[in-house]
């Protein structure tokens, strides 16, 4: 049995944890400044009552430094559905990954582990949620049982997630703070998935969500409250209370470092400190250290202008490499350090064929493996390198990095080299022989070969590696047309079949070891934008989408279901190795560029954000994982 049986944590400002040596019954609190006048009023309990009998303890090392409470950190969103980052900056989980991308306990205390089966986490004592009300196991149990396994709520019963081949977890709440979760089967994707960047709460603020629950509350009253909300009845309205991911409602209690205080629709959200969050410093002193957070809404094409004006505190989304010399050269006029961190992305731009595009001539063309290598083949990424990126990314395929224990050269290279006769040679076998007046291709039924590739328009960076792409594809007769577009909408086209091509990042997680799960190279979402119709399948488990229809892609998901059930690293590396020769054989996507570097931009104010990083959206939360709730601001 694996246990983390951490009576306390001590965190570095990395996040890396280790038994404390803190002793927290020796600390004196210090009440938070802001918070002091609500004390003497009598609104809130001092500080030593709002916090767990064991909190987390956060030890600094160099260069981070203790630092001082006070003050607001500002960010910039390209629109209103951004507001979903609070749930990322403040990367608050009862698992989180630390700087070694181990699992360490947060929101609970400790946790063990039984043959990948049994899992038991033991909550803090003493910790409420942002409105003073309890947690504990109570609010476990009122998730599983009165949400999850609601048939009016949840019409499809609990998330995919928490089941195995079908099977249902069996849930057991011991005690007040201890809560267990078990399944026949392994299930090595659970605590990734708890401590994974799109957060996945298996508690709900049972407290306040009674009150809008038929079990719990009189249905007259649930009856007037939907019908003020224009909800159809009061489960309607539970999930529209109950959304804790989306942050547009103000009264639902948190676990975060700030709570939201603006209520949609606005351009500017403000997030406060919660007064009951369960970490404090060395010193006794309760994080967060800054008071607010304010998330101001802009054109995306604006935000690397506003942010090289001085218009952010702390800015890494919707700002690119490309951005890099101009945000340099106002660094001193407007007060801030540029940073470059690292990226951990299979690939930095990958072109996405649709499999499940609803065009059959388009369709037939794109499942044919020659077409995928004839187009890669005529792409120059020296000269996307070269002109975009000064020669400092590489020129690779979508796969995992050099700095991932699995990486094999042939991965990254395999039909990368920019060859125009190899290209059109391959379409030449394809008999896509005839052409037009004006040297394009035509298709069997005659339309010439024009491709629109769809973006969601955020980074104009991408149009610019699409228009080199273009150039290049002329030479073997395949005319492009980039089509910005925003990104609901550019999903939605993709998940309709409606879009043949599209741009995005590559494989989220280019740095995994064998513990790591492979299901991103299987078709097991409808996020994979090369498959959605597969991936759709095998989420709704047939209900929805298209059963895959490929060899190789119904062998990735055979391999998916084998590393699942392997009791062994030796055996789930060598599936791992499988499925990423199955993707270089069969380049499902088309990868560009990697190794490109993140700008962020940090106010020269603002302390504890490290010089160096790794950016990436799981693992890593973008800057989550670097714990915002330490950064301060020096007066």
């Amino acid at each position: 049995m694996k246990t983390f049986a951490l009576a306390a944590i001590l965190l570095t400002a990395a996040f890396s944890a280790a038994p404390t040596s803190v002793a927290w019954a020796q600390m004196t609190l210090k009440e938070t400044t802001s918070l002091a006048a609500e004390v003497t009023a009598g609104k809130l309990p001092p500080v030593e009552k709002r916090l767990p009998e064991n909190p987390m303890v956060v030890q600094f090392t160099a260069p981070y430094k203790l630092g001082q409470q006070g003050g607001e950190m500002r960010t910039l969103i390209g629109r209103a559905r951004e507001l979903r980052l609070l749930n990322t900056i403040s990367y608050n989980r009862l698992v989180v990954y630390n700087d070694k991308y181990d699992f360490v306990p947060d929101l609970c205390e400790r946790f063990e582990v039984q043959d990948e089966r049994v899992f038991t986490f033991h909550l803090r004592k003493g910790h409420k949620w942002s409105d003073g009300s309890p947690f504990t196991a109570e609010d476990f149990r009122y998730y599983w049982e009165d949400v999850a396994n609601n048939a009016e709520i949840s019409p499809s019963g609990p998330p995919v997630d928490l089941l195995v081949d079908g099977e249902r977890p069996v849930v057991e709440f011991p005690d007040a703070y201890t809560v267990r979760y078990s399944w026949k089967q392994r299930n090595p994707k659970f605590l990734p998935r708890i401590a994974g960047t799109s957060a996945f709460y298996l508690y709900r603020p049972s407290t306040y969500l009674k009150k809008f629950h038929a079990k719990y509350a009189d249905p007259a009253a649930l009856a007037k409250a939907a019908a003020a909300e224009k909800r159809a009845n009061w489960a309607a309205l539970h999930n529209k209370i109950d959304n804790m991911v989306e942050n547009d409602n103000p009264d639902l209690p948190t676990l975060d470092a700030w709570m939201i205080q603006t209520r949609p629709p606005s351009i500017r959200f403000v997030a406060v400190r919660n007064p009951y969050y369960h970490r404090v410093d060395s010193n006794g002193v309760q994080l967060p250290y800054l008071d607010r957070v304010v998330l101001a809404q802009a054109d995306p094409k604006l935000i690397p202008a506003k942010a090289g004006a001085g218009e952010a505190d702390v800015q890494f989304r919707t700002i690119a490499f490309s951005n890099f010399t101009f945000l340099k050269e106002n660094e001193k006029r407007a007060g801030y350090r540029t940073l470059l961190w690292k990226t951990a992305k299979g690939s930095h731009f990958t072109l996405f064929p649709n499999f499940n595009v609803n065009d059959p001539a388009w369709r037939k063309l794109v499942r044919d493996v020659r077409f995928r290598r004839a187009l890669s083949h005529g792409i120059d990424r020296e000269a996307v390198n070269q002109s975009l990126f000064y020669g400092l990314a590489q020129e690779a395929n979508n796969t995992v990095l050099p700095d991932s224990p699995l990486f094999r050269p042939m991965y990254q290279t395999r039909d990368t080299e920019f060859d125009i006769a190899k290209a059109n040679k391959l379409l030449d076998e394809l008999g896509l022989t005839k052409r037009g007046s004006d040297g394009i291709r035509l298709l069997p039924d005659g339309r010439p070969m024009e491709i629109i590739i769809e973006t969601a328009g955020e980074v104009s960076e991408q149009i610019d590696i699409l228009e080199l792409i273009a150039e290049s594809w002329l030479k073997v007769g395949i005319k492009m047309f980039p089509k910005p577009s925003q990104r609901d909408v550019l999903r939605n086209r993709i998940f309709a079949g409606e879009a043949l091509m599209s741009v995005w990042s590559g494989l989220e997680n280019g740095v995994p070891n064998a513990a790591a799960s492979p299901s991103e190279l299987a078709p097991t979402s409808q996020f994979q934008l090369q498959w959605p119709k597969w991936g759709q399948f095998y989420e709704t488990k047939g209900q929805n989408g298209e059963a895959p229809d490929m060899a190789e892609a119904k062998e990735l998901l055979k391999l998916n279901e084998d590393w699942n059930e392997a009791g062994d690293l030796t055996t789930r590396e060598q599936v791992w190795h499988r499925m990423l020769t199955i993707h270089m054989e069969q380049m499902y996507t088309i990868g560009v560029i990697t190794g490109v570097f993140q700008p962020i931009v940090v106010n020269r104010k603002l302390a504890n954000v490290p010089d160096e990083g790794i950016y990436n959206w799981d693992p890593g939360a973008l800057i989550g994982m670097y714990r915002p709730e330490n950064f301060w601001m020096k007066q």
